[in-house]
C-alpha cells in the first residue's frame, strides 16, 4: 500500500482538504456502504448473505451500493452459470485494501463509545 505524505493529503493549499481522500471518505460515508464494505472484508457473498449479514438495509439500496463500489473498483462480481444464476460479491484488491483501516477504525468506535 503506498504511503502518503501529510502534505499530500493536506493538498496544495495548506489547510485544504485532499480531493482524492474527500473522495474516499464520502464514498465510505454513504449510508450502508460501510457495512457492505466491512461485511465482504470476512469473506466473499452472495447478495442474499449480504442482505443478513446488514440488518435493516434494503434491497433496492444493496443493489444501488454494490453498483457503486463496484463503478468504482471497490467489489467485483462473480456470476455462476446455471439455473438460478447465482452471484458472489467479492472485495477487489482495492477494496481489500481498506480492511486494516476498517479494522482500526471499529477498535476506535469500540473506544469511542465506551467513553461517550
Amino acid at each position: 500500500m503506498e504511503r502518503v505524505s501529510p502534505a499530500e493529503v493536506q493538498g496544495e493549499t495548506k489547510g485544504a482538504v485532499c480531493p482524492h481522500f474527500h473522495h474516499a471518505i464520502e464514498l465510505i460515508g454513504k449510508r450502508w456502504t460501510g457495512a457492505i464494505v466491512c461485511a465482504l472484508t470476512e469473506r466473499p457473498m452472495r447478495y442474499g448473505e449480504l442482505g443478513k449479514a446488514i440488518p435493516g438495509l434494503s434491497d433496492r439500496l444493496l443493489s444501488q451500493r454494490l453498483r457503486e463500489l463496484e463503478e468504482e473498483g471497490l467489489v467485483e462480481r462473480q456470476v455462476e452459470a446455471g439455473t438460478p444464476v447465482r452471484v458472489t460479491y467479492s472485495l477487489t484488491e482495492a477494496g481489500q485494501q481498506l480492511d486494516p483501516v476498517l479494522s482500526e477504525l471499529k477498535a476506535w468506535a469500540r473506544r469511542w463509545k465506551k467513553t461517550g
